[in-house]
């Protein structure tokens, strides 16, 4: 047998030793929580067959507390690329059977080296998390080695879309790559984050609290907004990653992908004609209203049990990707709150990052009142939704379905921040406030010093709502470009988005604006 063969020979030992990972008993362990492996992850994210693996032989170089007998396969992380849907996308995926996974010098040289090279082949960058966190025996190395991670997040913010999986536990510094990230797919009962963990907590402040209820992943879903997706599990986060790659585009010089649905873009549906009540203050779901609209019925909806009073989702009209972002008038009456504010902010700026058009639904009746909110700055959050529709320049449609009161009706992609086409329904109320309200304001001396206040009240809350609570009156100074039959909302939509699919708008050139975070 010659050299070469001798060399092959090894090649293949050495490999089918670092496959093995943190060895049989390892694997186990990893498997009777429930949970994939690395490297069954990513044979489950990337189409069969393509996934290449990158710095497969790369090895620690500590040498304190016994280290420098330690052998990490793979360094604890499986790097490299390949294709998924026919899309090309870089990976990471964390090995907790090698060493917990934990962060050191060289596991995050790997890691930074598929983020440099997914920036620079503009692709979407997908890391998989599962580990105990920072290699203590390395010391400062392993924080510079998270610092360098959180810098490329920066830096590629924006630029590629950046996708986190919390598959196993993250926790003090590992939180903060994920959260600099687009979106965060947790998996029930077995994924955590937290800055400090159950113990510290209980130490410093006395609480009693579970890694589930301190940071698991209904608790970021519902509770802190941190994470956008609860999943089954590892193979249904993957199937859930998947399908948001779908709606988006590689990298903020492309167009989303066009996907043929063969719905009929002229489908009227005559139920949405009967499906406001007849009561202002009556609810109903906006979500049967998106579905109705949008192509086939089908949305992906991030933050689904975060801030429910506002819906955000991606969906497709004509087989084009849009971003929604609608109030939910079953919750809350759909008012604005800082929550819901901050969870459509950053969804708006992701959209118009990368070449996404957007539709605001508004039905709103204001911000959220209460000292809660005052304090907590309602009005710094909600300057927030004010600056992301301004900024953004892909294409803004805004349907205004029943009540689009004063602030929020700003807030909720008004004309005057740059929205491309206002639709309204017939019995939209386009008007700084509700007609109760205004005729107490206005005429409140002349209500309490008629003979029958009650009569004289009701009289100008009718003389209000014949004035303003109707869109006739916005439609008359071109605020709303023009008022349709609800049953025929899906066409008008689709009609406004063709035509608006070449726009062009710039801002004026600038380092970047101050946003009020």
């Amino acid at each position: 047998m010659g050299i070469i063969e001798d060399k092959i020979r090894e090649l293949k030992q050495r490999e089918k030793k670092i496959l093995q990972m943190g060895g049989e008993k390892a694997v186990k362990r990893q498997k009777d929580q429930g949970k994939l492996t690395a490297r069954e992850r990513l044979n489950c994210l990337f189409d069969p067959g393509s996934f290449r693996e990158l710095d497969m032989f790369v090895t620690h170089r500590c040498v304190t507390f016994g280290m420098e007998k330690v052998e990490i396969p793979a360094d604890g992380v499986i790097t490299g690329y390949g294709m998924v849907a026919g899309q090309p996308i870089f990976a990471y995926a964390q090995d907790f059977t090698s060493r917990a996974g934990s962060l050191g010098e060289m596991h995050a040289k790997k890691i930074c080296k598929v983020m440099d090279l997914a920036v620079k082949a503009g692709t979407p960058m997908v890391g998989l998390n599962d580990s105990g966190g920072a290699r203590i025996q390395e010391g400062v190395d392993a924080l510079s080695g998270y610092g360098q991670i959180f810098f490329r997040n920066s830096a590629a913010s924006g630029v590629i879309p950046q996708i986190s999986a919390i598959m196993g536990p993250t926790a003090g510094g590992a939180v903060y790559s994920p959260a600099m990230t687009d979106f965060i797919f947790m998996v029930k009962k077995t994924s955590y984050m937290f800055i400090t963990g159950p113990a510290v907590i209980k130490s410093v402040t006395g609480e009693d609290v579970s890694f589930e209820d301190l940071g698991g992943a209904m608790a970021h879903n519902e509770k802190s907004g941190v994470a956008h997706f609860a999943c089954e599990s590892d193979e249904d986060a993957i199937e859930q990653i998947k399908k948001l790659l779908s709606y988006i585009p590689s990298n903020n010089m492309e167009d989303p992908p066009f996907v043929e649905t063969g719905d009929d873009p002229r489908r009227t549906d005559p139920s949405l004609d009967t499906i406001i009540p007849d009561s202002p203050n009556q609810a109903y779901d906006m979500k049967a209203v998106i579905r109705s609209i949008v192509d086939n019925g089908e949305i992906f909806e991030p933050h689904q049990y975060y801030a429910p009073n506002i819906i955000v989702c991606f969906a497709r009209l004509n087989g084009r990707s849009i971003g929604i972002i609608a109030n939910q008038p079953s919750f809350l009456a759909g008012s604005l709150d800082i929550d819901a504010s901050d969870k459509a902010a950053r969804f708006i700026r992701f959209c118009d990052a990368f070449n996404i058009p957007m539709l605001t639904i508004a039905d709103v009746p204001g911000y959220l009142p209460g000292t809660d909110q005052e304090w907590s700055g309602i009005i710094r959050h909600g300057a927030k939704l004010l600056w992301v529709y301004s900024e953004a320049t892909v294409p803004k449609l805004l349907l205004v379905t029943r009540k689009d009161y004063g602030g929020s009706y700003l807030a909720m992609s008004g004309k005057e921040l740059g929205t491309d086409f206002v639709f309204a329904w017939p019995n939209a109320e386009i008007a700084v406030m509700g007609a109760g309200g205004a005729a107490n304001i206005i005429h409140g001396r002349e209500i309490k010093a008629a003979e029958d206040p009650g009569a004289k009240r009701k009289e100008k809350i009718a003389e209000y709502e014949d004035l303003f609570s109707n869109p006739y009156c916005a439609a008359s100074r071109g605020y709303a470009d023009a008022v349709i039959v609800p049953s025929e909302t899906r066409p008008h939509l689709i009609d406004a988005l063709e035509i608006m699919c070449s726009k062009r708008e710039t801002r004026p050139p600038k380092k970047h604006g101050n946003i009020p975070l």
